[in-house]
């Protein structure tokens, strides 16, 4: 079939649908507004013969994505996705028996309840990264994206992760980075005309087919290797207590004779690193950019943090209670620039009513977080970068203003389960930084180097790369940064 006919067949298809659908009873929400401000909570768009119903305020995201759950906590085909092999994530799995089965798997052994299966190997990370921060500040963004990588696989699969040049954290990022690129709404036309997927790869247009092949190999690789390896390690008695030593150990006959319960635990072991390591990692940058940018703002951070922690220790967990601008600062920067501005989008499983309008099933249900992070009415002066509105007169975190990652990290069923884990890691990186260091603009040649604020439009948005100096803050610090690489 010539590629103009396919393409034809498939638009005739979307049309007879939409023109056979029953008419509903009430109407759809409302379009954008002609004036550039959206001003409804609730919005309809069509696209490709979907539609898609963005959300634009928190009480009717929740209304829709947690009161009505069950109708909501679906996800949209992703057909490139499939085709590329990540079907087996369950953080974009339909709402289901192997979602279920996977979910309950990861918070069965990383509960929030449980901190200790997973902060002592963040604070190891965090540690390590210190004395790489004062050797070579100029790769601070390598060492990041290294540091939540090698947090996330070692929790996972209890391997020995190195935080410069690890060859786990690269294949881990080589097989994200297509995925990133895939995910981007309308990137791929296979997932707005589900028909082509099953053109053959030489066909006119189809080179999305030998992509989607070159990349699941190497999403296959990901998907196993490291698993593999800590199996091995497990028997050596070499591995460190992960994720996947605790499945193993605690069900070995579930592991060695039934093929799915190892699959179940396989897949979500892989879920550390691809379902978690992208957006802390932004959060991290974003966090370092607020700062670089507000030097007063860091410096009423590092005053609170020497006079809670004093100089001759780092920061731990049980600092943060006591450190509330910090903690307001880390919130202001998930507010100012969110790090899934649009959310990850539900899917509706039936046809709905809400507030009058008719919402259709199979509905793409989009949460716009930069419009909930940046509404007036609840953060004024939105565009401003403001840690204050989060503090109250009594120099506490004020429980009136809403905490912008109460709503970061999704709604529903289909919330983030590794929240408390970003949450903790953001905290002691952030801490252990600004106890230790200054950071500062680079001066070159006499002219000082200005961050560009830009970022990079994906699902997850990661700053553009900027330049900042890591000054150790005194000789004591220095000297206890030395000390952690001894």
């Amino acid at each position: 079939m010539p590629w103009s006919a396919l393409l034809a067949s498939a638009l005739l298809v979307i049309a007879v649908y939409k023109t056979s659908r029953k008419r509903p009873a009430h109407p759809l929400p409302p379009g954008p507004p002609k004036r550039p401000l959206i001003d409804s909570d609730i919005l309809h768009v069509s696209g490709a013969g979907r539609d898609i119903v963005i959300l634009n305020s928190v009480d009717a995201t929740r209304d829709l994505l947690e009161k009505r759950s069950a109708n909501y906590s679906g996800r949209p085909a992703f057909l490139m996705g499939k085709l590329m092999g990540w079907d087996y994530l369950f953080s974009s799995m339909p709402y289901g028996e192997a979602w279920r089965e996977r979910r309950k798997l990861f918070q069965k052994h990383f509960h929030p309840t449980k901190p200790e299966t997973h902060r002592p190997i963040e604070t190891e990370y965090v540690r390590k990264l210190l004395p790489e921060l004062l050797e070579h500040p100029e790769d601070f963004m390598a060492l990041f994206r290294h540091l939540i990588g090698a947090t996330t696989l070692v929790l996972a699969y209890g391997l020995d992760i190195k935080l410069v040049n690890d060859p786990y954290v690269h294949l881990a990022d080589d097989s994200m980075r297509p995925l990133i690129e895939a995910i981007v709404p309308g990137a791929f036309f296979v997932d707005l005309i589900p028909a082509l997927q099953y053109v053959p790869e030489w066909f006119p247009g189809a080179t999305f087919k030998r992509k989607a092949r070159e990349w699941k190999e190497m999403t296959m690789i990901f998907r196993s290797k490291p698993y593999e390896a800590a199996k091995k390690a497990i028997l050596e008695g070499k591995a460190k207590p992960s994720f996947t030593s605790m499945c193993l150990d605690q069900e070995p006959d579930a592991a060695t004779k039934f093929e799915f319960d190892e699959e179940v635990i396989r897949d979500t072991a892989s879920m550390f690193f691809a379902g978690g390591s992208d957006t802390v990692l932004a959060a991290l940058y974003t966090f370092i950019l607020s700062m670089l940018c507000h030097p007063d703002k860091q410096a009423k951070v590092q005053e609170e943090i020497d006079r809670v922690v004093g100089h001759d220790r780092l920061p731990d967990y049980g600092d943060e209670p006591n450190l509330p601008y910090l903690s307001a600062c880390i919130r202001e920067s998930f507010r100012w620039r969110p790090t899934t501005p649009m959310s990850v989008p539900h899917c509706s499983e039936s046809d709905d009513v809400y507030n009058g309008y008719f919402i259709p099933a199979g509905s793409i249900m989009i949460a716009n977080l930069w419009n909930m992070m940046h509404n007036e009415n609840e953060y004024p002066n939105p565009d401003t970068y403001l840690p204050e509105r989060h503090i109250d007169e009594n120099g506490k975190i004020n429980k009136k203003v809403r905490d912008p990652m109460s709503i970061a990290f999704g709604f529903g069923r289909r919330i983030c389960p590794g929240e408390h884990m970003a949450r903790s890691t953001l905290y002691l990186a952030a801490a252990s930084i600004l106890a230790l260091f200054d950071l500062k603009k680079p001066v070159r040649n006499g002219v000082v180097i200005e961050p560009t604020k830009e970022y990079l439009s994906a699902i997850v948005c990661h700053t553009a790369p900027f330049e900042c100096d890591f000054k150790p803050r005194s000789e004591a610090a220095e000297r206890l940064i030395r000390s952690l690489a001894e």
